[in-house]
């Protein structure tokens, strides 16, 4: 009765467990061994019959002992290891148990199925089981752990702690024979931690140890004196070198004056943080220092880090002041890598009452003209007057000094058709004056001069390969400078607080050649170039805006004629009428509307003149438009003082001036731009930022 249950267990054995491979040759070869035995007796008989047959009795008992042993004593075999297996086993899970690194199995949907001690120590066993990896550390939720791959890493915090979290896809098959017959297999997933908060720690302690390098210069040194007494100019001095050296003395920073109006400045970079929350106090401090000062100090600051060595973060700080006085001054710009972040930029650029500065570009402007037999003009794309003007300024003086030059123009819009007009078919002017992006492309060659006038920005140029074509560029405008400007220009003359990009030009005429005579239809156009971007001069004018225009008033500019250039169609007139009919009031302060474009030729402009218009409503602060036009959606901003829409429209890919700004917005409607400009508004009001 006893034997049965064990004959059973032992037939079951041998159904269920089965040697193979190298294991089943060593426990056969007695066997195998026997069959040579045999072949030896075979060859004893035929030398001796005697001898044969002493062999064969000796095989025999052999293969009786050898037979015994392999049916007999194989389960105890099987059984020993099997035991084997099992001893191994537990030893293993001891092991994995004791493991100092945390372990943990999962199943195919992340939930713990089982943690060893050191696991259990980092997230608490008795409320890790039965969880999901994702409720432990839910920075898994966004990038899930996908089949397909056979490892994956994480870097993931717990308690204020940081670990390295490997994931490894393990796989278990169910039986062999099913398996290759296309059955199942049961997925794992092991997880191991690294604690690696130490090593972040030390990264993040060098990291704030590095060196910021800065400058910071004056934007109206020269100015600020003149406007106070002689005797009083010292004090100004001195309590401004205290405000500096005060505010970077507070976090530990050197401070060095290089110039009179220059410092350079080395603070770590743990401070830089509280510096950008505070958004720069030290620009709006330094305003405060009045004493009977007629005009208000402020300052540029230009901060480099982030390269492989103390110059090149130098480099970078000199890179960020020039953004930043490009941008107008009064400002802080950050230069970290290839990232630029600009702070401030609350207050107008001051205009500079000396010509100094346009006598010297106008001087080197003439040597590259001179240098150079084909020149090429080109605005930004869908051209207005004030880009049309300004080339066609520069193209007079290409043909005073004798050069032959054309203006890059592609898109002919309503706003630039009638002073247009007056140059084609006149004999006065060659028929490829004007030339298209493709042609100007032919045309081009190393030994070409490239002038870009009232843009700085590559992408929104008439012909933007021109200026991977051409090497030698010169740059004249009047917007502000974004981290994207035309890089590697020979000559690069960008005043923000020039209202025009015509009055530049204007100025660069009067320096640039004593004989040079500016025909009636230049100068109107010049002039209506600073019509346009001034608002009939209510916008960003300045004493040499006035002088410019005179300039050009003695030249044979006309305002009557000018005028009546730009007098609007019926449609037009109705397209803008619509536009502030429908301007939505945000934040009791900002008026936002959106321009109609059906039956209007050029849309974009109408929407600039709307949001000009819209500032003469009591209480706006600014405007923004928003017109729809060749599947792009145009956003206008102005502003008369109190806001600063440059920054609202770079937040949005724009850019251009603190009162006069645009941006262009593609792959959404209209009610979504109209979102985007809320919430960025929002944002920065919330942030300080404006």
């Amino acid at each position: 009765m006893r034997r049965k249950p064990v004959l059973f267990k032992e037939n079951r054995m041998k159904n269920d467990m089965k040697l193979k491979g190298w294991m089943q040759g060593f426990l056969g070869w007695p066997l195998y061994m026997g069959l040579l035995v045999l072949a030896m007796t075979a060859v004893a008989y035929v030398f001796d019959m005697k001898a044969g047959f002493i062999c064969t009795i000796l095989v025999v008992v052999y293969l009786v002992i050898a037979f015994w042993f392999y049916f007999a004593k194989r389960p105890l075999v099987m059984r020993e290891l099997l035991l084997f297996a099992v001893n191994h086993a537990q030893i293993q899970k001891q092991l994995l148990s004791d493991l100092d690194v945390p372990y943990a199995l999962l199943d195919e949907q992340g939930r713990v199925l089982w943690i060893n001690k050191a696991f259990g120590m980092v997230v608490r066993k008795e409320k890790s089981l039965r969880k999901r990896i994702t409720d432990l550390f839910p920075e898994l939720s966004s990038h899930p752990f996908s089949e397909s791959e056979e490892e994956a890493v994480w870097d993931v915090a717990y308690e204020n702690r940081f670990y390295r979290l490997h994931l490894k896809n393990i796989y278990m098959p169910v039986d062999e024979e099913k398996e290759r017959e296309g059955g199942f297999r049961v997925g794992l997933i092991a997880a191991y931690l690294f604690d690696e908060t130490e090593k972040i720690q030390f990264q993040q302690e060098i990291e704030n140890q590095k060196l910021v390098a800065g400058l910071i210069y004056l934007d109206n040194y020269e100015e600020a004196l003149e406007s106070i007494e002689e005797v009083r100019r010292s004090l100004l001095v001195a309590l401004i070198d205290r405000k500096i050296n005060k505010y970077f003395a507070s976090i530990g920073g050197v401070v060095k004056k290089i110039e009179k109006d220059k410092y350079f400045i080395a603070i770590k970079k743990q401070y830089l943080e509280n510096l950008t929350a505070s958004r720069f106090s030290l620009l709006e401090d330094v305003k405060t220092v009045n004493i009977g000062n007629d005009m208000a100090v402020t300052l540029s600051i230009g901060l480099g880090m982030g390269g492989g060595s103390y110059i090149q973060n130098y480099e970078y700080a000199r890179t960020a002041i020039d953004m930043a006085l490009g941008r107008g001054g009064d400002q802080a710009v950050v230069k970290d890598g290839e990232t630029i972040n600009y702070y401030g930029g609350k207050s107008q650029s001051q205009e500079k009452n000396t010509r100094v500065k346009a006598r010297v570009k106008a001087h080197a402007l003439r040597e590259l003209l001179e240098t150079r037999e084909k020149i090429f003009i080109m605005g930004h794309k869908i051209g207005d007057a004030d880009s049309l003007g300004a080339a066609i300024g520069i193209y007079r003086a290409c043909v005073t000094l004798n050069k032959k030059a054309h203006i890059v123009l592609n898109d002919i819009t309503t706003s630039v058709r009638p002073v247009l007009e007056r140059f084609m078919n006149n004999p006065d002017y060659p028929e490829d004056m004007f030339v298209r992006g493709e042609r100007a492309v032919t045309l081009a060659d190393d030994s070409a001069l490239l002038v870009v006038v009232d843009v700085n920005r590559p992408s929104l140029t008439e012909c933007s390969p021109l200026l991977g074509m051409i090497p030698t560029v010169v740059v004249l405008d009047h917007h502000r400078q974004t981290s994207d400007s035309i890089m590697g220009a020979v000559l690069s003359y960008v005043e923000p607080y020039a209202s025009s990009a015509c009055e530049m030009v204007a100025e660069i005429l009067q320096y640039i050649g004593d004989n040079i005579r500016i025909r009636q239809a230049e100068a109107d156009a010049m002039y209506s170039g600073i019509v346009i971007d001034t608002n009939n001069f209510m916008n960003k004018t300045g004493v040499r805006t006035f002088e410019a225009a005179a300039f050009l008033r003695r030249n044979g500019a006309d305002v009557t004629r000018v005028r009546k250039i730009f007098r609007d169609s019926m449609s037009d007139y109705k397209a803008k009428a619509e536009a502030v009919r429908r301007a939505e009031i945000f934040e009791n302060a900002f008026a936002i509307s959106v321009c109609p474009a059906e039956g209007v030729e050029s849309p974009t402009i109408i929407g600039a003149q709307a949001a000009n218009e819209l500032l003469n409503i009591i209480g706006i602060k600014a405007s923004i438009v928003l017109t729809e036009f060749q599947n792009k959606i145009y956003l206008s901003a102005r502003s008369i003082d109190e806001v600063n829409v440059q920054i609202i429209m770079e937040k949005l890919g724009g850019g251009g001036h603190m009162s006069v700004a645009g941006a262009q917005l593609k792959n959404c409607t209209v009610e979504e731009a109209k979102e985007r400009v809320k919430e960025t508004i929002k944002t920065m009001l919330d942030g300080g930022e404006i």
